[in-house]
C-alpha cells in the first residue's frame, strides 16, 4: 500500500448539500401535508438506527410517515428525499482536481443512510474521485464517535496525523482533532483553499 497522505471529506455540507436535514423535513411536511412536529419527533427516535444501517429506508418511512394512511406512496416520498440533494459544484470540482493530481488518497467519511448514500454516489459521480466511502450506514459508526476515526486509520493503515479531515460540523472536527487527525472545519471554498494550502495541499 502506498504512503500518500489521506484527505477524508465529509459529504453533506461540504461536497454536497445535506441529504435529509431539519430544513428538508420541514419542507416535506408542508409539501405532503404532514404534522411537522410529529415527523421530527419520529425522525429523531430512529435517526441513529437509520444512519447506522440498522433499519432500511422502507422501515424508516414506515415508522416516521406511514404509521397512518397517506394520500401518497413511499416511492413518492423517497424520490422527494433523493431530489433534495444538490452539489456544491465548485467545492466538488476542487476536490476532483486534487484527486486528479494523484498526490493524495481521497476518501469520504460521513453519517448517512445506506440508500441515500448509494443514490448520492451515483447521482454525483463521487466514485470518479474517491476510492473509499466510510459511511455510517455501512460501518455502523457515526461521527464524532472516536471509534469512527479509529476505524478509518485501521483500514487505511495510517496514523491519525497522516489524515486530513474536512467537515462542516464543529463537533465532528473537534472529535477528529482529539483523535489526532489534522481536522479542518469547512465554511466555504475560499477558506478551505487557504486552510489546505497551509498544510501543503493544492489543487
Amino acid at each position: 500500500m502506498d504512503d500518500l497522505p489521506v484527505l477524508a471529506w465529509d459529504v453533506g455540507g461540504v461536497l454536497l448539500s445535506n441529504g435529509w436535514d431539519t430544513e428538508h423535513r420541514a419542507q416535506a411536511a408542508v409539501r405532503f401535508g404532514l404534522d411537522r412536529e410529529g415527523l421530527e419527533a419520529r425522525h429523531q427516535a430512529v435517526q441513529d438506527e437509520f444512519e447506522r444501517g440498522r433499519i432500511t429506508m422502507e422501515e424508516y418511512l414506515a415508522f416516521t410517515i406511514f404509521h397512518e394512511p397517506r394520500g401518497f406512496t413511499p416511492t413518492e416520498i423517497r424520490d422527494y428525499i433523493f431530489a433534495c440533494s444538490t452539489a456544491h459544484e465548485e467545492t466538488l470540482a476542487f476536490a476532483g482536481r486534487i484527486a486528479e493530481g494523484g498526490r493524495f488518497r481521497m476518501v469520504t467519511l460521513n453519517n448517512e443512510s445506506i440508500e441515500l448514500n448509494a443514490h448520492r454516489l451515483d447521482r454525483f459521480g463521487l466514485r470518479r474521485w474517491f476510492e473509499a466511502f466510510f459511511t455510517s450506514g455501512y460501518t455502523g459508526l457515526r461521527k464524532p464517535d472516536p471509534a469512527c476515526f479509529a476505524q478509518v486509520c485501521a483500514i487505511l493503515q495510517r496514523a491519525p496525523e497522516g489524515i486530513i479531515f474536512i467537515d462542516d460540523r464543529p463537533e465532528n472536527v473537534a472529535g477528529a482533532a482529539r483523535f489526532g487527525m489534522r481536522a479542518l472545519q469547512y465554511h466555504d471554498l475560499s477558506r478551505l483553499r487557504r486552510d489546505l494550502s497551509s498544510l501543503g495541499v493544492e489543487a
